[in-house]
């Protein structure tokens, strides 16, 4: 049976007037504030939807990389994932870059680059983002 997780939104006057709240229901991490203007220009303490995505990409990838590395019997010490979201108004989101920083004892560089490919094609939300562009950028810590 597949587990559930709940957000919301509500949306109040037009697409550029008007304003909403997203609210994270399954966790209770509150309501948070979004606009146009937070989305396509400045955040100024808002989210977006793209910051959403960036936050559940760069989670499910660390913790994709974490369970490859450990499987294969060399678990990490640290793994540390950004993502970055574009986004264009009038196109959508146009690419997303993964940043991620490893520390693994018992791994050589070539070895945590090939680990975090196979984590960027395979963790779930990869999986769910194919029709968008994402780079990845890999910096290994001995």
């Amino acid at each position: 049976m597949a587990i559930i997780r709940n957000a919301s939104a509500h949306w109040e006057g037009s697409l550029m007037e008007g304003a909403g709240k997203v609210t994270f229901e399954s966790s209770d991490l509150g309501t948070h504030d979004v606009t146009w203007a937070s989305r396509a220009t400045e955040s100024n303490g808002l989210t977006s939807p793209e910051e959403l995505i960036a936050a559940a990409h760069s989670t499910c990838f660390s913790m994709a990389l974490s369970h490859a590395l450990a499987e294969a019997g060399t678990p990490a010490e640290t793994i540390d994932t950004s993502a970055a979201v574009g986004f264009k108004p009038g196109t959508g989101i146009t690419d997303i870059t993964l940043t991620v920083t490893g520390k693994v004892p018992g791994l050589d560089a070539a070895a945590f680059e090939e680990a975090a490919q196979g984590a960027k094609e395979n963790c779930p939300v990869s999986q769910a983002l194919k029709s968008v562009p994402i780079t990845l950028e890999v910096t290994f810590t001995e």
